[in-house]
């Protein structure tokens, strides 16, 4: 699995702790960990909430990684901007517990965390812990798993509705404020992480013109 890494600005400066213990949980399971930054609260290019909402719709729906973790101050703001886009099912996570029932009984490909509300002693343990949980089996066997079918028939139905109620990528990305999408994907690693990995040429060269 290919797990996107990526912060907004005010969180930013948190990125290598986050970064560090994702990859220390997830690398022996035999995950790739591809960090979309932000990097360091001073990076030319400034990420909010909403353009990683945007970025990680770009990621999930190119089939450059196959999951994404964000966050923000509580999470919250991220969570409702990357449930915002298409393809995109993301996951209010604050702990262990959180992330084992998400991956589990909704299976979702993104989650969003907070990195500072109750982030003070000893949250790189729970940082560790929960990643532990999230990626260390296969999602959606259901909890309890005697509930598994009935889970996994919600999730199909929810999946179908998202495909109503939501535009397609392309339609998104060719109709939302283009300087907006410019900045999301102007990461100063973006182009190196996100071109080699695209497996939609569509959205690659669209995302091509928008840089050049």
């Amino acid at each position: 699995m290919k797990i996107a890494l990526i912060n907004e600005n005010s969180q930013a400066a948190k990125n290598e702790l986050i970064c560090s213990t994702l990859k220390s949980v997830v690398e022996p399971m035999g995950h790739e960990v591809l960090n979309f930054g932000m990097y360091t609260a001073e990076d030319d290019t400034q990420l909010t909430y909403v353009m990683n909402g945007l970025l990680a719709a770009i990621l999930l729906n190119s089939k450059a990684v196959d999951f994404v973790v964000t966050g923000c101050g509580t999470g919250q703001g991220a969570m409702l901007a990357l449930n915002s886009f298409p393809g995109v099912l993301c996951g209010h996570v604050t702990d262990p517990t959180d992330a084992y029932l998400f991956a589990q009984v909704n299976n979702g490909n993104a989650v969003a965390m907070p990195f500072a509300q109750n982030f003070g002693w000893g949250a790189e343990l729970n940082l560790q812990y929960t990643f532990e949980k999230l990626f260390s089996g296969e999602f959606g066997l259901g909890y309890p798993r005697e509930r598994a079918v009935p889970e996994q028939r919600n999730k199909k139905i929810l999946d179908q509705v998202k495909t109503i109620t939501h535009q397609d990528i392309m339609t998104v990305l060719k109709n939302i404020d283009q300087d907006f999408l410019k900045t999301a994907v102007s990461g100063k690693q973006f182009a190196d992480l996100f071109f080699p990995n695209c497996q939609v040429p569509e959205i690659a060269d669209y995302i091509k013109n928008v840089l050049d």
